[in-house]
């Protein structure tokens, strides 16, 4: 396990950024007219995918290159010119300074979220005989999609227009294979993995409500781990809420907190 420090911040951030920077680029790809569209500014990513997306923020702020106040009114004007709040997800390890410098310019923290990680090891037989889990071809993007889709949305399906367009991206992002769980031959669970640099980052994964607690979850994250490990990754990372049951899991699943982030929003 590596050491929770400067240059595994930097591993993790660029990784989360290089992912959300795809997913701009896939919307850009699906929707030309979207607007979509990232910059590297100071070493970060700066990525607009919509006035509302959860991706229109800053990756790695302040851990690639020191941060100044010229650098900020680049960023802060390449999100204020397209209509969408400034936010910054910023690691500890940008230090004391560079947090200043947002208090100093009226940021407000918003958000905490633990940033976690253990190493990629090839894992033990499935022990769900009835489960299959497998990388999906772009012939089952919809059934995939539609799966994902039914798993986040039971009890908030006025989300479910958001979440299939999210999910369509997704399936349509580069380096990001998505994976298809069955029980017994009926698809009951969705996930995704996103690779950069030796990091798989593990994004969320949902099983439909019927089918839940029947293992499904496992063996998507067995079957992740084991594509993470056959494609020359050494470090799987997650991000949860601070306390949350998302992180508890993670933790139950080898996962340790590498540090706490905080995210900051222009008032």
């Amino acid at each position: 396990m590596p050491f929770a420090d400067f240059a595994l911040s930097r591993r993790l951030e660029r990784a989360e950024g290089r992912a959300c920077v795809q997913f701009a680029e896939a919307r850009r790809r699906l929707f030309p007219d979207s607007g979509a569209e990232w910059m590297e500014c100071a070493g970060a990513y700066a990525v607009f995918d919509a006035i509302d997306s959860p991706v229109t923020q800053t990756f790695g702020l302040g851990i690639f290159e020191e941060l100044n106040a010229a650098s900020l009114d680049v960023i802060e004007r390449f999100f204020l010119d397209r209509g969408a709040q400034v936010l910054h997800e910023v690691s500890p390890f940008a230090g004391v300074a560079a947090l200043g410098l947002l208090c100093a310019r009226r940021y407000r923290p918003i958000e905490i979220s633990n940033v976690m990680h253990r190493p990629v090891e090839k894992p033990t037989a499935n022990g769900h005989l009835n489960i299959t889990v497998r990388v999906t071809g772009p012939e089952e993007a919809q059934v995939w999609n539609e799966i994902s889709a039914r798993g986040w949305t039971h009890e908030h399906p006025e989300l479910l227009d958001f979440i299939l367009q999210a999910g369509a991206i997704s399936a349509a992002r580069e380096q990001s294979p998505c994976f298809l769980a069955e029980v017994d031959g009926q698809p009951g669970a969705a996930g995704v993995l996103c690779i950069h640099d030796g990091v798989a980052l593990f994004g969320g994964s949902a099983t439909i409500p019927e089918l839940r607690r029947r293992g499904l979850q496992a063996g998507l994250l067995e079957e992740r781990m084991r594509y993470a490990f056959e494609h020359g990754c050494d470090l799987a990372m997650m991000v949860a809420e601070a306390g949350s049951n998302s992180q508890r899991n993670a933790e139950r699943k080898g996962f340790q907190i590498a540090y706490t982030r905080t995210k900051w929003r222009l008032s």
